[in-house]
């Protein structure tokens, strides 16, 4: 049987949309709405996966951009109320966590890891969304995007997550999919994990992780060898 015993008083962050679950099909479902309302064609759910992970603005702002249509500023703010009032009610239709996640957030857990959740969706909606697929129960703190001065890549966030769980910077590692992870975990100087499945537009081992994996079954491992090197 593995040796977790130095997961015991630890802090993993795990970032939420790409890294924990597979969001894509309901954030893009709802970008799509808003493009379909106001006469723009819809964009393919691959296509727009690298989009997804800098916050609804950026993603609405990017997406219609996409189809040749930026957003003017001053429409800005309705389109983002428009996104939020239909994801907050779809947010978890097709969401899922990835293969494996919940059986090693359980494990680590249980090996006395705090868990927590740092990301640059909005902590109400991260939570909400948390809460509907069960795995609230399991994290310490979830720190989104609003709740901080400034979000993901600034290490700041990072840290703050690690505070809100309980944490120290010396005992943590991040686990992310894409540069915003990279660079919060960069700038706070905590060992970072990135998974090879996420929504990013530079490949994860681009980032030079300090170790990718391919499924979750890999992530207790892998904190392991982070937190004994």
């Amino acid at each position: 049987m593995a040796d977790f015993s130095a997961l015991n008083g630890a802090t993993l962050v795990l970032d939420l949309d790409g890294t924990l679950v597979d969001s894509a099909p309901d954030l893009i479902g709802t970008l799509n709405v808003l493009l379909r309302e106001e006469g723009i064609g819809p964009l393919p759910l691959d296509a727009a996966r690298p989009l997804i992970g800098h916050g609804a603005r950026r993603l609405i702002e990017r997406g219609f951009a996409a189809q040749g249509q930026p957003v003017p500023s001053a429409r800005m703010d309705d389109l983002f109320a428009r996104f939020i009032a239909h994801y907050g009610d779809h947010s978890a239709d097709l969401t899922r966590p990835f293969p494996g996640a919940v059986q090693a957030l359980t494990q680590m857990k249980a090996a006395g890891a705090r868990l927590a959740v740092c990301t640059n969706k909005l902590t109400g909606l991260s939570i909400g969304i948390l809460e509907k697929l069960d795995l609230a129960r399991l994290f310490d703190a979830v720190v989104g995007g609003d709740s901080v001065p400034a979000a993901k890549p600034d290490p700041g966030h990072l840290a703050a997550t690690i505070q809100a769980a309980g944490g120290t910077i010396g005992r943590a590692v991040m686990i992310g999919d894409a540069a915003t992870d990279a660079g919060a975990a960069r700038g706070a100087r905590v060992p970072l994990i990135l998974v090879s499945f996420g929504y990013t537009e530079v490949p994860a081992a681009e980032l030079a992780p300090d170790i990718l994996i391919g499924h979750f079954d890999e992530l207790p491992t892998a904190c392991v060898r982070l937190l004994t090197a």
